[in-house]
């Protein structure tokens, strides 16, 4: 056995020391290395759970505010609701006084239509002893309706008419004053101041005509071929007045033809209204009524006429409402 010596106890106890000095250290080491990373952890947790506060701080708040916007909505439709309350109230209220005032509405025109009855039946029974003096009266109310309905087509066709007059009016005296300027040139031509001279002045070429030209001739015109010139087509050699006499007697023949033959493109189509069927329409039109706007304008004068051909239709006229009727259609029609 090898003789152990201080030399070696000393090496052992050194070896032993330093062993246990970087165990130590090692140790130690880890130990840093493990709380540091520990802290770590704790650290990144306290954030995650201070982010997590912060969220729910936030969304806590936006609660509160979608609470309290919630409580303002329901507060607003509870008013709502009970303005909307109040006013069914209202309406049903006066929904019940409607309903009275049309009870009695509907119970005088029970009582207008018994007295409207009564009336036509005292008329019925008159006109049955009237027969003879109803057909003159007819007859007068014909042709009333005719001389009315002349006298508003002359109304609308003497505008023009008169319009039409100031226009040639206007063209022949423009044309008097061109025929003055023109003789008065043709008797400067027919005397010139020197016979052999020859003289070259302008001359306009439309007052020539197309047949003349412009030269430096000796003028061979007359006051009568310029006359003819003047005369020719487009420059007023009709009389204004003969246009205006014959316009008239046109509107005159055209007039009196209204009610005796159908009206080619001034018919309207009476049977649209209501009420109105092939035998109306053709006592309608034999009384001179082809148009909506006619039958628009209807005074109790002409319902009476209409009433007493159809025997006893002004109720009925009333009743369907024709002249509403009529006036709708002619505003239709118009594009109104």
């Amino acid at each position: 056995m090898p003789e152990i010596t201080a030399a070696l106890i000393a090496f052992i106890a050194v070896s032993v020391a330093v062993g246990a000095a970087v165990g130590w250290i090692g140790r130690g080491k880890r130990c840093t290395q493990e709380k540091t990373t520990v802290s770590e952890g704790w650290q990144q947790q306290i954030e995650a759970q201070r982010a997590e506060h912060e969220r729910l701080v936030a969304q806590n708040r936006a609660l509160m505010e979608q609470i309290s916007q919630l409580h303002a909505s329901g507060t607003d439709a509870t008013h709502r609701a009970r303005e909307l309350s109040d006013a069914l109230k209202e309406a049903f209220e006066r929904r019940d006084q409607l309903q009275r005032q049309l009870k009695e509405v509907r119970s005088n025109l029970e009582r207008a239509v018994r007295r409207r009855d009564e009336l036509q039946s005292a008329l019925d029974s008159n006109q049955e002893r009237d027969g003879s003096a109803r057909a003159a009266i007819k007859q007068k109310n014909d042709k009333i309706f005719r001389l009315s309905r002349e006298l508003e087509n002359w109304q609308n066709r003497l505008p023009p008419l008169i319009e039409r007059y100031r226009e040639r009016d206007g063209e022949a005296r423009q044309l008097e004053g061109e025929l003055a300027v023109a003789r008065s040139r043709i008797d400067e031509l027919d005397n010139p101041a020197d016979p052999g001279e020859t003289r070259v002045e302008s001359v306009d070429k439309d007052a020539l005509g197309e047949e003349l030209d412009a030269s430096n001739d000796p003028a061979n015109v007359t006051s009568t071929g310029l006359e003819e010139v003047l005369a020719g087509p487009g420059n007023g050699s009709r009389d204004v007045d003969d246009d205006l006499d014959d316009e008239a007697d046109g509107a005159t023949a055209d007039v009196a033809q209204l009610h005796e033959q159908e009206p080619g493109g001034l018919r309207d189509n009476l049977r649209m209204i209501k009420g109105i069927g092939p035998a109306i329409e053709k006592t309608l039109n034999e009384l001179g009524i082809f148009r909506y706007h006619q039958v628009a304008e209807m005074t109790e004068y002409d319902i009476n006429r209409v009433a007493q051909r159809l025997k006893g239709f002004s109720s009925r006229i009333y009743r369907e409402d024709w002249i509403g009727q009529a006036r709708d259609l002619q505003l239709r029609k118009s594009g109104t």
